[in-house]
C-alpha cells in the first residue's frame, strides 16, 4: 500500500507544473524528449521556471551583433541591438521581437511579476520588469541557458 501510494504521490508532483500550464504551443516534446535535448541546468530554468545563478551565463557580456534565439525551438527571439548591460548578472534587453514571446502572471516568491517565455514552445526564460532603459523602459532579464546566440 505504501508503495502505491508512493508511486501515485511522484506522479501528481510530476504532472503538476505541466497542469499549471493551460496554454497549449506549436512546438510541443513529451518530458523525456525536453530531458533527453537539454542539459540539467536547461531542463530546470526552461521546463520547470528555475532560475540560473546570477553571473553564470557568458551570454550576459556578449555584445556581438546577432539574433537570440529559443534553446527549446530555435525561434529568433531578441535581436542583439536591444541588449543592455542591466548589471544584474542576466542577458537583459529592452525589447523581444515581433511575436517571439508570451508572457503570464508569476504570483512565485510572494510578489507578483511578468514571467516571459517562448511562445512557440513555452520555455521558460525569465521576467520582464519595468526598470528598463528607453524606449520601453522595460528589462527582459534572461537566463542565458534558455538561449542560443546566433551571431550576424
Amino acid at each position: 500500500m505504501h508503495r502505491r501510494s508512493f508511486l501515485i504521490a511522484t506522479l501528481a508532483a510530476s504532472v503538476a507544473p505541466l497542469a499549471l500550464r493551460a496554454e497549449t504551443f506549436e512546438v510541443t516534446r513529451t518530458e523525456a524528449a525536453w530531458r533527453a535535448m537539454l542539459t540539467d541546468a536547461q531542463y530546470a530554468v526552461m521546463r520547470r521556471e528555475s532560475t540560473e545563478r546570477a553571473g553564470s551565463s557568458p551570454l550576459d557580456k556578449n555584445y556581438a551583433p546577432g539574433t537570440y534565439l529559443c534553446r527549446g525551438c530555435d525561434l529568433p527571439l531578441y535581436p542583439s541591438d536591444t541588449k543592455f548591460d542591466s548589471g544584474t548578472g542576466w542577458p537583459s534587453f529592452y525589447a523581444s521581437l515581433p511575436d517571439a514571446v508570451g508572457t503570464k502572471i508569476d504570483k512565485s516568491l510572494f510578489t507578483s511579476r511578468t514571467e516571459v517565455h517562448c511562445r512557440r514552445c513555452g520555455s521558460h526564460l525569465g521576467h520582464i520588469f519595468d526598470d528598463g532603459p528607453k524606449p520601453t523602459g522595460k528589462r527582459h532579464c534572461l537566463n542565458g541557458v534558455s538561449l542560443k546566440f546566433q551571431s550576424a
